[in-house]
């Protein structure tokens, strides 16, 4: 089965073709770590490791690269407001970072370049831009970008040049040749962070940052370029102009962009109250539960972030993991001993076509209802395997089923509770107390708690 890929630089969807055979490289905008990471940064990691997971259960050799932002004005200016080290600032937010990512299930990337780390770099980009005539050293210290000089500027985000001309300004402090020219290299001061170069000192531009590292990890040709919805213009259309100019050839294949994160309708914002962090809502929500919500449409969509569609993830967790109840010691199968399953042929033409997590998530959704109906026991520990081994491509399944089952908030009655009065209520079952176990049964129901009884006892899960 082919993998088609929708290709933002095109707008349409087109058959994967790798650079080299059997291999793919992708580089994936990061976070820039001034503050904790928030759920419009969750959609884009988990959507891009979703993509990771599945494209290596195919046999594809990846190599993913997703970097850090460690300098940028944001950092700066957040620095100066802690009266801080910058480098104290992103070195604290790095590690919330990593321990979110952690929390959440996100498979580290191969490579996590920092922009620090990749100055000598960004100099050498900067002057060969520069050399070629497409950058300039204005006479406020900043090097600017020639937009004009670049044919093809607006073809990524499908924005007119003229159009941009006619809506740019230029403030009175700089000194650009054009409106639309955007920096390379900004002007520091001796008090200020910066780095020595052939221009002054200064820091680098956030655009020229990844123009750079992506060229370091991957070469100046790889196969696909990922990043979050807002990344197209101006980050990604600048990206292109600057490496395609300095290296002389065609730079990203296949641009991906994952659809924005509102917040019950709305955009996300502070100014409106609505604004979540990803520690925020795992001190409420299991991180899978997180994670199903994020991956439930399909990763282009808009997704609305609420109470309601929560508990609709929660839901639907419950329906994998209640089906795998009695099977909590079988182990996933292996890809290779899938490959004669309809379920799992179902899912991988779903994710071959676009990484269309919605589709396939129907498929295990047939899984399940299968699996409940078995009555062969092999077929059905097969089956079980099988689901296990499709809910790892998403990073769903990986807790034992019954304590994510009975997993609750702070303030939900124990398990230890909870079992307590299960034996109560079956002692009064044997004494025929009815009137006890059905007002015990009533109790938990009205704390969230589901009894499930069964010729071989009484389970349970929360609501």
């Amino acid at each position: 089965m082919t993998l088609h890929l929708y290709n933002t630089l095109t707008r349409q969807k087109e058959a994967f073709q790798p650079i080299q055979p059997g291999k793919i490289s992708m580089y994936v905008c990061g976070v820039t770590v001034y503050d904790y990471c928030h759920l419009g940064h969750a959609r884009v990691l988990v959507v891009f490791d979703v993509i990771a997971r599945f494209l290596r259960s195919q046999g594809w050799d990846l190599t993913y690269v997703r970097n850090l932002t460690d300098i940028d004005d944001k950092i700066l200016r957040r620095a100066e407001e802690n009266g801080e080290p910058y480098q104290s600032l992103t070195a604290r937010f790095i590690d919330a970072a990593h321990e979110d990512e952690g929390k959440l299930g996100i498979v580290p990337p191969d490579v996590e370049p920092r922009a620090t780390a990749h100055i000598d770099d960004i100099l050498a980009m900067v002057q060969t831009l520069i050399d070629k005539d497409f950058a300039y050293a204005a006479s406020n210290g900043d090097v600017y970008y020639r937009v004009s000089r670049f044919k093809d500027y607006g073809r990524l985000s499908n924005k007119n040049p003229d159009e941009l001309l006619a809506g740019a300004r230029i403030d009175v402090d700089e000194a650009k040749e054009d409106p639309r020219d955007f920096a390379l290299w900004k002007h520091a001061e001796a008090d200020e962070a910066g780095w020595d170069s052939p221009w002054g000192r200064g820091r680098p531009g956030w655009h020229i940052e990844c123009s750079a590292m992506s060229k370091h990890c991957l070469g100046e040709h790889f196969d696909i370029h990922g990043g979050g919805p807002d990344l197209p213009f101006p980050h990604h259309e600048n990206e292109i102009a600057q490496s395609e100019a300095a290296n002389g050839c065609h730079y990203v294949n296949y641009w991906i962009h994952a659809g924005a994160l509102r917040v019950d309708g709305e955009k996300m914002s502070k100014s409106l109250g609505n604004f979540f962090t990803i520690r925020d809502v795992l001190e409420k929500y299991h991180p899978e539960v997180v994670r199903y919500l994020l991956i439930g449409s399909h990763y282009r969509s808009p997704i609305n972030y609420s109470e309601d569609s929560l508990v609709e993830a929660r839901t639907g967790l419950e329906r994998f993991y209640g089906a795998l109840r009695d099977y909590a010691e079988v182990e996933p199968a292996s890809m290779k001993d899938l490959e004669g399953s309809a379920y799992y042929r179902d899912f991988v033409s779903a994710m071959n076509d676009d990484f269309n997590t919605r589709l396939a998530l129907a498929v295990m959704y047939d899984l399940v209802r299968d699996l409940n109906s078995e009555s062969d026991s092999d077929k059905a520990r097969a089956m079980a395997a099988e689901l296990k081994a499709l809910g790892a491509v998403f990073g769903l399944l990986q807790d034992q089923p019954d304590r994510f089952l009975q997993a609750g908030g702070a303030d939900a009655i124990g398990a230890e509770q909870v079992e307590a009065l299960i034996a109560e209520r079956a002692d009064a079952k044997k004494a025929k107390n009815f009137a006890r176990a059905d007002e015990i049964r009533d109790q938990l129901q009205a704390q969230g708690v589901v009894l499930l009884d069964s010729p071989t006892g009484t389970q349970w899960r929360r609501e």
